[in-house]
């Protein structure tokens, strides 16, 4: 999303890309409408009610689902729009190789899949060098059963937890973005 615009539909249907979504929602409801993409919402919540409360230096969120969607918080302030899960890894798209869909669809093991997981954050790791990971999405409620495999990739040197609102995270930050608005 730029300005209300979507910009990519790695995960929806292209028809969507170059859609002004706020105005057409906005129009559509008889109502001023905001739009975010599902990450930033979700770490937006997180930082306010969440894992990410109080915390300084860069925080990343990063959403297991379909795909992998990615919020970035310096000091509290998010960075929108940022699609962490498109970077190259294994010589395709990281979500093509760590997206919770991925694990179903090639029927991993929690172990093999952690290890994927933990090598994309080590990724990012050395990119962003964050102060605390966030996993959110639905494997969140199933973090302990990756936890350790994914730490095997990650090292111990970045905290990792699962987000406080689990997969709520996104409809949290949706609804306190609309608030804050007015």
């Amino acid at each position: 999303m730029r300005s209300g615009v979507v910009r990519t539909a790695a995960n929806i249907d292209e028809s969507w890309i170059g859609t002004d979504a706020r105005s057409l929602f906005s129009e559509v409801l008889g109502v001023e409408c905001h739009v975010l993409n599902d990450a930033d919402a979700a770490g937006v919540a997180e930082m306010r009610f969440g894992a990410g409360v109080g915390r300084r230096g860069v925080v990343m969120l990063v959403t297991l689902g379909t795909g992998i969607g990615s919020a970035v918080f310096t000091d509290g302030v998010l960075v929108p729009n940022t699609e962490l899960g498109h970077l190259e890894l294994d010589g395709g798209a990281a979500e093509k190789y760590a997206a919770s869909s991925v694990r179903e669809d090639q029927d991993l093991s929690w172990r093999d899949w952690g290890h994927r997981v933990g090598r994309y954050l080590r990724m990012l790791d050395d990119l962003f060098s964050p102060e605390l990971f966030i996993i959110g999405g639905g494997v969140s409620k199933r973090f302990a059963k990756y936890e350790e495999h994914l730490r095997e990739e990650l090292g111990n040197n970045t905290e990792v937890v699962a987000a406080h609102t689990l997969n709520q995270a996104g409809i949290v930050g949706a609804a306190l973005t609309a608030v804050q608005a007015g």
